[in-house]
């Protein structure tokens, strides 16, 4: 801790000692000028009863955010990693679903929802800000957001061309190009957009394997956007948002071992040379559109948004995650090709303040085909395939609605509530074959369900002064339940989970005092039904639903602008969640903690600013004890807490910006995931240490 408080230190101070009482152009932020679209209609973040994290352009540009798992790390108490199976995100105690696939937070851009665990990073390309609404969303933005949701606003040309360039370079042959412009195409009419991601990295692992690549975790990334801007008149205007992105990824950020290891005995110097037999790929590709129309009545505004995407995964991986003999040439597979259609109609009022509503349909079809799913084994000397082959239809209609009402002049009111129904069906086929032999299935199962959900929200605000809102809520959260896809025989109980709810208390405060941002909540969540992962044998595993949990903590951001050169920044989380209720069959996990929740987070920035255009900052992120879920064990295996440094130097001039980085400077070595299935523990670590230059021109 003592080097990384000096090099903080000696870094800001190299950078400052000639420019020590100069002004600077950079502008403090203040809570009363933060404008969020967190209900659907614009207001001051003050006065929006919730838990809100903001990150405007200027933030995501010096701290080098560049993916949502970046932004995930700004959040107090909120936790992402990078796995073998996805994204994982947790937050507030709730976790990824594995059988929906879906995330307990929610990624909106261009009005396209991501949850995916799979397709879970959007190019964070034309950002003009990124919202992280804490807490349950499901009144406003439906299933799966019973956690959280980050909204990222993008930019909207005008009549003025703008944009920008980003390249940089860095360890592991890591090379980025990002870029946006936008502009008119007919002055006051038409107006359009391009913006673009692409990335490239050869990784920190090399595989020791006779014929096989040396970068085994290489992987490269191409994410494009274009959009259409049509105001035919003062009050209507038409938008087409247009993407396509592609991703690369081979091997993981990690290794195997034998399920008998624990999270403290695993080694990121073993991992960095390590021996696998049969080449392993996901390959990911999304298209996706959305077309939104917007017209301004006099006293409220209505719009259409309507979404498609249609997102493949092609995943061949390494049977064994290793250079076991007995699964030579041997692998795992994951494909699928995921279609979805929204369509929202929704009226809201014109007023940021005062009497306030919004009100809204909101429909959904989804159609995952998923297959080949399985892996290669050896039985007896003959080599076979596992192989469950299925189709899930899930279908959404939901009417909502809120209203806040001022009374007493300095109280507000917000009641609202969703209506929700979803129905899922499956048809599913499971094989077990000789490699390269056709047959009939094993099984087939097939089933149908039906979820209706009211999602009620009340919130009281009171407004102290100009300066300070206090607000207390009352909210329900909801993840939709479904089907096991690797279902081993026909028992519709066994291979289907219920939906799960949580019921969500949040007291919060927000203000400014004497050049410094506050805000403060308190949470307390209940939780039934909770989504589990767990494996019945080596090759058994499905979702079931652990019956209480509980969750409570705090969660307080702080920034202090003690003049137009510094900016000090932090975040700090703290949660206890715990099963009340978990009986696995084989083990009872009552009062054990919650997997992947970190007991406590703490983000602390430092960064100062000058305007003859030098600049630096430091960025340390504390990640308390996390428990990880140890199925061969039947245990939750802990991880000690542990520190991370980034910092950064540069220096703008005039349109540009030159700049060189340092992620993880100190190589701090660390687990993110942690699964124990089959014989085997898959282990993934964050990454080691990372330097790079940059420049970033501006128009």
């Amino acid at each position: 801790m003592n080097k990384t408080i000096s090099l903080i230190l000696s870094s800001l101070i190299c950078s400052s000692i000639a420019y020590a009482h100069s002004e600077h152009e950079k502008k403090s932020t203040n809570l009363n000028s933060i404008t969020v679209t967190a209900n659907k209609i614009e207001e001051n973040i003050k006065d929006v009863p919730q838990s809100i994290t903001v990150l405007d352009e200027t933030t995501l540009q010096e701290k080098g955010i560049k993916t949502v798992i970046d932004v995930i790390n700004q959040v107090p108490g909120m936790y992402a990693a990078n796995s073998t199976s996805g994204t994982y995100i947790n937050f507030r105690g709730l976790n990824t679903s594995l059988f929906t696939n879906n995330n307990p937070v929610v990624v909106y851009i261009n009005g396209i929802p991501m949850a995916n665990r799979y397709n879970f990073n959007p190019a964070l390309a034309n950002v003009q800000r990124v919202e992280v609404l804490r807490g349950p969303q499901g009144t406003l933005y439906g299933k799966d957001a019973i956690g959280a949701v980050i909204n990222i606003v993008t930019k909207e040309a005008n009549n003025y061309y703008n944009g920008s360039l980003t390249l940089e370079y860095g360890s592991n042959n890591y090379n980025l190009a990002n870029f946006y412009i936008n502009g008119p195409i007919i002055k006051d009419k038409l107006f359009w957009g391009l913006n673009g991601n692409f990335q490239k990295d050869d990784g920190w692992i090399k595989n020791t394997y006779p014929g096989m690549k040396d970068h085994a975790n290489r992987q490269n990334s191409r994410k494009v956007n274009t959009y259409f801007l049509y105001k035919p008149t003062d009050r209507l205007s038409l938008k087409l948002n247009l993407t396509d992105e592609h991703e690369k990824k081979h091997w993981s950020n990690g290794y195997s071992q034998s399920d008998q290891i624990d999270v403290s005995d695993a080694n990121r110097d073993d991992a960095e040379h390590f021996s696998f037999d049969v080449p392993t790929v996901e390959i990911l590709d999304t298209q996706a559109q959305s077309f939104q129309a917007k017209y301004a009545f006099n006293n409220f505004d209505f719009s259409s948004l309507t979404t498609h995407k249609k997102f493949n995964i092609d995943g061949e991986y390494d049977a064994d995650y290793s250079d076991n003999p007995a699964f030579k040439e041997l692998y795992q597979m994951n494909k699928s090709e995921t279609k979805s259609w929204t369509q929202e109609f929704r009226l809201s009022s014109t007023n940021s303040e005062d009497f306030r509503w919004v009100a809204g349909l909101y429909f959904e079809d989804e159609k995952l085909d998923n297959g080949p799913y399985g892996m290669q084994f050896n039985m007896m000397g003959t080599k076979m395939v596992q192989d469950a082959q299925s189709i899930t239809n899930s279908k959404t209609q939901a009417l909502f609605g809120q209203v806040t009402i001022p009374f007493y002049e300095d109280f507000e009111l917000t009641l609202g509530g969703r209506y929700q129904r979803i129905k899922k069906d499956i048809d599913l086929d499971m094989y077990m074959l000789p490699v390269g032999v056709s047959g009939p299935a094993m099984n087939h199962f097939n089933d149908e369900k039906t979820w209706n959900t009211f999602l009620p929200k009340l919130a009281l605000s009171y407004k102290i002064n100009e300066d300070w809102t206090t607000y207390t809520s009352i909210s329900k959260g909801y993840m939709p339940g479904g089907f096991n896809y690797f279902a081993m025989n026909d028992d519709k109980d066994a291979n289907s989970f219920e939906a799960q709810k949580s019921t969500n208390y949040e007291i919060g405060l927000k203000g400014s005092f004497d050049k410094t941002d506050l805000t403060l909540s308190i949470f307390r969540m209940d939780i039934k039904d909770v989504h589990v992962y767990k494996s019945l044998s080596t090759s058994v595993w499905l979702t079931d639903n652990a019956k209480k949990a509980y969750s409570q903590g705090v969660e307080l951001e702080i920034s202090h602008y003690p003049n137009s050169n510094w900016e000090l920044t932090s975040a700090f989380g703290f949660t206890d969640a715990k099963y009340k209720e978990y009986d696995a069959g084989d083990a009872k996990y009552d009062d054990e903690k919650i997997q992947l929740t970190p007991e406590y987070t703490a983000r602390v920035g430092i960064g100062y600013f000058n305007p003859s255009g030098f600049y630096s900052r430091a960025d340390i992120n504390l990640q308390g004890p996390t428990y990880f879920f140890h199925d061969s064990k039947n245990k939750m295996d802990k991880q000690d807490n542990y520190i991370t440094t980034n910092v950064k130097l540069g220096y703008k001039y005039k349109d540009w910006d030159f700049y060189a980085y340092a992620n993880n400077i100190f190589d701090e070595k660390y687990v993110t995931a942690f699964d124990t299935a089959g014989g085997m523990s898959r282990i993934t670590f964050g990454d080691p240490r990372k330097i790079g230059v940059g420049l970033r021109y501006s128009f």
